[in-house]
């Protein structure tokens, strides 16, 4: 896939995620990010499980990299939820 086509599929996985989680962080460039860095663990994920990756523009990219992107989310907010309720306790 060239560079368009993986920021496309990141702004609409990161989109999916961030309405699956609730995320209520904004911004364009946080969404794309998600969205790419979630198809990089969601390829890896299918790549592990002996399916095929991401690697085309389809449906089935934009699903891995929001189940990809999801996951992300919701380390990202366990990882949040620790700091911050550590830092209270202080």
């Amino acid at each position: 896939m060239n560079i368009v086509a993986w920021i496309v599929v990141g702004l609409v996985a990161g989109l999916l995620a961030r309405w699956i989680v609730k995320d209520d962080r904004s911004g364009c460039l946080y969404t794309v990010a998600v969205g790419v860095l979630g198809a990089l663990i969601g390829g890896a994920l299918m790549q592990a499980a002996g399916k095929k990756g991401v690697d085309e523009f389809d449906l089935r990219a934009v699903l891995v990299s929001a189940l990809g992107a999801v996951l992300l989310l919701l380390l990202l907010q366990a990882v949040g939820g620790r700091r911050s309720g550590w830092r209270r306790r202080r």
